[in-house]
């Protein structure tokens, strides 16, 4: 009795087994022309709608019938398994691929233009970089030409300090030389004074003895 159960079980099993294996699997439509969607394993005028190929459907069962029922949106129904595939079409690939391709290209595009613009900055940035290589060079030149004027600055208040110790000397040798000359100036008129002063004595006696031998001769 065991046994009968469990045979008659089986079948009921297998297919819930294949349902829950194929319950998350998906499907897609290979043909070229549209294949219908039907509400059970017959070809009786029981067409729910048709699928264009490449579409995607989800996978409820399958049977060894060569049925297998399917879920789109909220229709359930019977495709026959022939023109199902677990891969998308070459066309939907194509489709796929020339998407891609098209969106590639965009980016080539603006990738293209980017590095345009990028080059653009790239020059203008080699401009500003001369630029700046040239101000720089100019202004190690006017660094250099201020040092030098500093340097010669230097030379020149060191030279300016010596010649004013050299003019304050100058100056003090003028005043020893201005009142050495006062000096002798002052002792000549002196001698001169006292020379004309012996002059006129010696004169005046000369006159006198002069003036006493005329005065005897007369007598």
């Amino acid at each position: 009795m065991n046994l009968i159960k469990y045979l008659l079980l089986t079948p009921m099993l297998f297919s819930t087994l294949m349902s829950i294996v194929n319950a998350k699997s998906f499907v897609y439509i290979t043909d070229q022309v549209d294949i219908p969607m039907r509400e059970d394993k017959s070809f009786n005028n029981n067409i729910i709608r048709s699928f264009s190929s490449g579409e995607k459907l989800y996978i409820l069962q399958t049977t060894k019938d060569g049925w297998t029922q399917v879920k789109h949106k909220e229709s359930i129904g019977w495709v026959i398994s022939r023109y199902l595939s677990n891969n998308p079409p070459a066309r939907i690939k194509l489709d796929k691929l020339k998407k891609k391709y098209n969106s590639n290209q965009l980016l080539s595009i603006k990738q293209s233009k980017r590095n345009t613009e990028l080059e653009k900055q790239i020059k203008i940035l080699k401009n500003q970089n001369t630029k700046l290589v040239i101000q720089d060079n100019k202004s190690k030149a006017e660094k250099q030409h201020i040092e030098k004027i500093y340097k010669d600055a230097l030379k020149l208040e060191h030279y300016n300090e010596k010649l004013s110790i050299k003019i304050l000397q100058l100056k003090a040798e003028i005043q020893i030389l201005e009142n050495n000359n006062t000096a002798t100036q002052n002792y000549s008129s002196r001698n001169w004074f006292i020379t004309g002063g012996l002059v006129l004595f010696f004169g005046i006696i000369i006159g006198l003895i002069l003036s006493n031998f005329v005065n005897r001769r007369r007598y």
